[in-house]
């Protein structure tokens, strides 16, 4: 299932339905719109399984609808790739607060409300290091900040504040007042929303790594690079780097330049994420990606990794090796129910 788009008609993830047919299901593909979501719900209910790409956000639009829908037909036994309630634990920014002991983390902190984030904001930028706010259910760079003081130590009585918001992906910033900028955010916390405040990672401007994986093993890796002036305009300034272009190098997953990465993934930092979200190995995606900034380079000169999200919701292009693994995986899922 995937939501409707006149821009897009007729199926999608051409090579998932081969495999699934390969393997003996009998397929069906469904577009979602919320005006027909009686439709939605038979034939999901219908299903042995249903595999869902949808984003958190679209247009005016977001998932609540779906996810219903999907809690509905898991209660009585569809199985639901990802689940709504797992995909809040995994895809969503509050993973980046709730596994920060591990080691993939940096300074992370997490505002409940608005009156927390304009009391407590306002001191971790005092120092004059940028932070990055990222409301906590969003796609697209859609709700992520960078943010520092223009003067440190100034004495006016309404600070400014650099703001850039990631989405454009153009290194545009603006000029803000403080108490200006933290009025802004407010919309951020209607109803259960939230946000989350890192220390900016200043290798940013070197790019990015997305790890595939199924399950709990990495399938494929996709290498991702600041702005290089292949955007149709004029690159953006290395100092100015926030948002990253979405066009991926795909790799393998025993590509040497990320072996460190995965033996670290596989062996330690998805078995912690398992074990502090409280996800058993069966709710666990079928396909999902983490997204790793560059940290600090270790004493030796090697690459260190930090976790920027993870995608659970609408993972999507992905490694030629994924959809054989997925149908894979979601065999044994179903053998072992």
């Amino acid at each position: 299932m995937w939501r409707a788009d006149p821009a897009r008609p007729g199926p999608r993830h051409p090579r998932v339905l081969e495999e699934l047919s390969s393997a003996g299901f009998d397929t069906r593909h469904l577009e979602f719109r919320e005006e027909h979501e009686d439709l939605a719900r038979a034939a999901l209910a219908e299903s042995d399984a249903a595999l869902i790409w949808v984003d958190p956000l679209s247009g005016d639009r977001d998932r609540s609808v779906l996810d219903e829908i999907l809690r509905e037909v898991a209660r009585v036994g569809t199985r639901v790739y990802t689940h709504p309630d797992v995909i809040l634990k995994m895809g969503t920014k509050d993973v980046l607060y709730d596994t920060r002991q591990l080691s993939w983390s940096q300074d992370t902190h997490r505002y409940d409300d608005f009156a927390s984030f304009a009391a407590r904001f306002p001191e971790r930028i005092a120092d004059g290091s940028a932070r990055v706010l990222k409301q906590h259910r969003g796609n697209g760079g859609i709700g992520v900040w960078k943010v520092h003081l223009r003067e440190v130590g100034g004495t006016g009585a309404d600070p400014v504040v650099t703001v850039q918001h990631a989405a454009p992906r153009d290194g545009a910033t603006e000029a803000v007042a403080l108490a200006a900028f933290l009025e802004r955010m407010r919309p951020y916390f209607e109803g259960s929303g939230h946000l989350i405040d890192q220390a900016f990672a200043s290798r940013v401007r070197e790019g990015m790594v997305r790890a595939y994986l199924v399950k709990d093993e990495v399938v494929g890796f996709a290498r991702q690079y600041a702005d290089r002036g292949d955007q149709g305009r004029d690159p953006v300034p290395a100092e100015r780097v926030f948002g990253i272009p979405a066009a991926k190098t795909m790799l393998d997953a025993e590509h040497p330049d990320f072996a460190i990465l995965r033996t670290k993934l596989e062996r330690e930092w998805v078995p912690g994420m398992i074990e502090l979200l409280g996800v058993g190995y069966h709710q666990l995606p079928v396909l999902w990606d983490v997204d790793f900034l560059f940290g600090p380079r270790d004493p030796d000169g090697a690459d260190t990794y930090l976790l920027c999200e993870i995608n659970v919701s609408c993972v999507s292009p992905y490694p030629e090796a994924a959809p054989a693994r997925l149908v894979g995986a979601l065999m044994g899922d179903l053998n072992d129910s």
